[in-house]
């Protein structure tokens, strides 16, 4: 018989706050307070309680506190990740986040989901869909990530989006529910290095 820990990360119904979900979640709660306890110059210590957190932690990742997650030991986090403040991600299945991924403030992951029937939902059986976004992704502040999603690679989302449906690669995303609004293209690279290219000259002199 699968324990309900197997059966949240095989994405089918299971009871919280059982067995090895109970102490999955306690020391979740622990290395997060730990974590929003710290101050500014324990920028090390704070990589190594994401490391103790997380299922696997790239380079460079920095997460302003406070940070709230369920278990972490289902978040995967590539290189160069960076979330403001508030983050909330719930992990009940697997989130994977890929590389040069930047959260603005109160973005919200959540993969946990909950019977529509109120009879089955009153019985606290509930279940969880993976989330997977993927590279070069920039997500603007009070943005909602729903159970399920796939967010493709060099994607904007814009800021208090309600994300319910993937999104795909190169695209500006925005709105409740967030739709795509346009393509990235050519021109958006060509305006962005000149801008790039006047700063540094500026910087230089």
């Amino acid at each position: 018989m699968p324990t309900d820990k197997e059966r949240m990360l095989a994405q089918k119904l299971y009871m919280a706050g059982v067995g090895e979900l109970a102490l999955d979640n306690k020391k979740s709660r622990m290395l997060t307070r730990l974590f929003n306890n710290t101050t500014e110059e324990q920028q090390e210590y704070r990589t190594e309680l994401l490391q103790q957190l997380f299922e696997s932690v790239g380079k460079k990742v920095f997460i302003e506190p406070p940070f709230r997650c369920d278990y972490g030991c289902h978040i995967t986090v590539g290189d160069y990740f960076y979330a403001n403040f508030d983050c909330i991600i719930i992990d009940v299945a697997k989130v994977k986040i890929g590389n040069n991924v930047f959260f603005g403030p109160r973005v919200g992951v959540y993969t946990a989901g909950h019977p529509i029937d109120p009879d089955v939902r009153n019985t606290l059986l509930e279940f969880g869909k993976e989330i997977t976004i993927g590279d070069n992704v920039w997500v603007g502040g009070n943005t909602v990530i729903n159970p399920g999603v796939t967010i493709g690679n060099n994607v904007v989302i814009g800021s208090g989006s309600i994300v319910t449906k993937d999104i795909p690669d190169n695209v500006i995303a925005v709105g409740n529910p967030c739709k795509v609004l346009r393509a990235i293209i050519e021109e958006d690279k060509q305006y962005w290095e000149q801008q790039k290219a006047e700063y540094e000259a500026e910087i230089e002199h």
